[in-house]
């Protein structure tokens, strides 16, 4: 009985060892598609459940009677992007030519009929691919809180997840020109989808004009406390987490033990930057304004994790911390520049994406030989201009047709009674209260 209890417990780890000494020779092709496939639906699961971060720190940010309208926004920017991406987002991404311009406006279908060739099943990586798009959506959510009216901003979201982020994503992800002719490096898009993000929220915010009482006519500016910051901070939490995902998985292998290692690495370098943002934060309210500013804090690990996206894996680690630390500084420079401009972004997303997308972006150069300054600013001011202006035009059309801002009554009252007729916080929300139980 013992020694049959001995061979129970030796016999996985003699496997293993054989295991492992036969994969350093050669991982064969159905191993190496297994291990990619595995590794696009599992980091793909992950940066899914980007979409419940990005719902509790929007949720937590905004007042208390704007909470279920966040919650609706965001489980229904993820549907309607996953829609938009089967339709037609992944073939316009991808469906293009070798320093193509746009990729081909048809709907996406499974094609495994040379999987080994490919290296990992289709479904996996249109799954992967279509989480990213939804992330970008996601930031354009946060900023346009509290008077932005649904379905105006559902069309838009039809719009960004379907042709606009997927058009700039074709010219480097799918081999367009900003790949083929500059040389254009984003890992897992500073640019191509958090600057992506930034760039649509910002042309969103001054189309949409600030939240009604925010800024007074004697320049005042008026802070609007969140409903709840441990839930925004539970968020953030959920973002950090997803991150991996989004930076590992773009890895887009792990069939081999160079991937296994670069993988590992990137998660490393992640988490290091997004740590160094928020103790970059921490460090300058401290110094600069005597108190320490909890939702400053939060998107300085935003910052961080933006600003090492677009290359996780070339850096060293103390590389990746003086990255992360920039992006939280920037964190506490743009956010009261933008609020002395007088744009209203609930939720920071605009200094901690587009801000720290472009930063990491342009540092690429410092630790990947491979990228220049040039083609990273190339591919910066190419996104830039083409999001913002398709961007801009789409709100100010929908702004001049069927409106995109909510009145002022239902903006005083909150939108979860005007949108949806149902508040997320019932006791805090006047005349809504349960009635008392009959004795």
């Amino acid at each position: 009985m013992k020694l049959k209890l001995l061979t129970w417990v030796l016999a996985p780890t003699l496997v293993l060892t054989a295991g492992t000494a036969h994969a350093q020779e050669a991982v064969g092709p159905d191993m190496a598609f297994v291990f990619n496939t595995l590794l696009f639906l599992i980091m793909g699961m992950v940066v899914m459940f980007m979409a419940a971060g990005f719902a509790m720190l929007e949720a937590g940010s905004v007042r208390s009677k704007n909470a279920a309208t966040i919650c609706l926004k965001n489980i229904t920017l993820y549907a309607i992007a996953s829609i938009m991406v089967w339709l037609i987002g992944y073939n316009v991404i991808y469906g293009g030519s070798e320093g193509g311009w746009i990729g081909t406006l048809t709907p996406w279908s499974a094609d495994d009929s040379e999987a080994l060739t490919t290296g990992y099943s289709a479904s996996s990586d249109w799954f992967f691919q279509m989480v990213f798009v939804a992330t970008a959506a996601s930031i354009v959510s946060g900023t346009l809180a509290e008077r932005i009216r649904l379905w105006p901003f559902f069309l838009f979201t039809a719009l960004l997840t379907g042709l606009i982020y997927p058009i700039q994503a074709s010219w480097e992800w799918g081999g367009g020109w900003l790949d083929s002719r500059y040389g254009f490096s984003d890992f897992a898009g500073s640019t191509l989808v958090h600057a992506t993000g930034g760039w649509a929220a910002l042309a969103g915010a001054i189309a949409l004009g600030p939240r009604k009482g925010k800024y007074t006519t004697d320049g005042k500016i008026v802070t609007f406390h969140g409903s709840s910051m441990p839930l925004a901070t539970l968020g953030v939490f959920i973002l950090w987490l997803g991150w991996f995902g989004f930076n590992g998985g773009s890895q887009l292998a792990l069939g081999s033990v160079d991937d296994a290692i670069s993988v590992s690495n990137i998660f490393v370098n992640t988490n290091t930057a997004a740590a160094s943002g928020v103790i970059t934060v921490v460090v300058l309210c401290t110094l600069l304004k005597g108190k320490i500013d909890l939702p400053m804090v939060l998107n300085g690990a935003i910052g961080g994790l933006v600003a090492i996206t677009a290359e996780p894996l070339m850096p060293q680690v103390w590389q990746a911390a003086m990255i992360g630390a920039v992006g939280g500084g920037l964190i506490f420079l743009a956010t009261p520049l933008l609020e002395a401009a007088r744009i209203d972004d609930v939720v920071g997303a605009i200094p901690a994406h587009l801000v720290c997308g472009i930063w990491g972006t342009i540092v690429v150069p410092f630790t990947n030989p491979d990228a220049t300054f040039v083609g990273q600013g190339v591919g910066i001011v190419a996104n830039a201009v083409f999001v913002f202006a398709v961007s801009f035009i789409a709100w100010m059309l929908l702004k001049y047709t069927i409106g995109i801002r909510a009145s002022e009554e239902d903006e005083d009252s909150g939108l979860d009674n005007a949108e949806l007729g149902q508040p997320g916080y019932p006791e805090f929300t006047p005349g809504q209260q349960a009635p008392a139980l009959a004795e």
